[in-house]
């Protein structure tokens, strides 16, 4: 029972950057800090892998619109490495709380993604790039100090990552006008896009 905090926290973690999780967990496994991490996270390769993506991840994710692109990619991604990370962190392959730990692990990444997306989405109405790169910032931050703390005090850790989790999709509410908007400008440069490909609007 007690893997299922930092499983949970790592879930979370993951469907907000991914490869900055693998990465960290990588980190502290190989470094003695925690005993908690798989060896598979621990390999050179892997780290070397994730922290490249992780630099790609950090340019990309604070230009606007560019970021949401990037989110769309990681829809199936985040989920997969937040199922792939709890499963390795509770244990032997095929064991029945191995299953349960990468359900939680997907679950919580999908939600965590679903209002890291949604939040750019909303943020991405407004042109300028300066929004795009504070909450980046703050979710890379957010992401290794949870991470890290979860190394010591994973049952506060977990609580911290549900307590940001509740407050993220209860804002996807408040924000889902804005969510709507993104969303009609992105379908109306797309048919523009169109038209100016075509030579023009057709001709009736």
């Amino acid at each position: 029972m007690s893997i299922i905090p930092l499983v949970f926290t790592s879930g979370w973690a993951s469907g907000i950057n991914a490869y900055a999780v693998v990465l960290l967990l990588g980190v502290f496994g190989a470094t003695g800090i925690s005993d908690e991490v798989p060896a598979s996270l621990q390999r050179t390769d892997v780290m070397v892998v994730a922290g490249i993506l992780f630099l790609i991840e950090a340019v990309s994710d604070k230009i606007p619109y560019v970021d949401s692109l990037w989110d769309s990619v990681h829809t199936v991604i985040r989920p997969i490495a937040g199922a792939v990370v709890g499963a390795l962190l509770a244990g032997q392959n095929g064991s029945l709380p191995e299953l349960a730990a990468g359900a939680m692990g997907g679950s919580t990444a999908l939600l965590s993604h679903l209002v890291k997306a949604g939040t750019r989405m909303a943020v991405n109405t407004s042109p300028e790039p300066f929004s795009n790169i504070v909450l980046s910032t703050a979710e890379d931050l957010g992401v290794a100090g949870v991470v890290s703390f979860a190394m010591f005090h994973p049952v506060a850790a977990a609580s911290i990552a549900g307590a940001l989790l509740l407050i993220g999709l209860v804002m996807l509410v408040f924000l889902a006008r804005r969510i709507r908007r993104f969303r009609r400008r992105r379908a109306q440069r797309r048919e523009e896009k169109r038209l100016m490909g075509t030579g023009g609007p057709p001709h009736r």
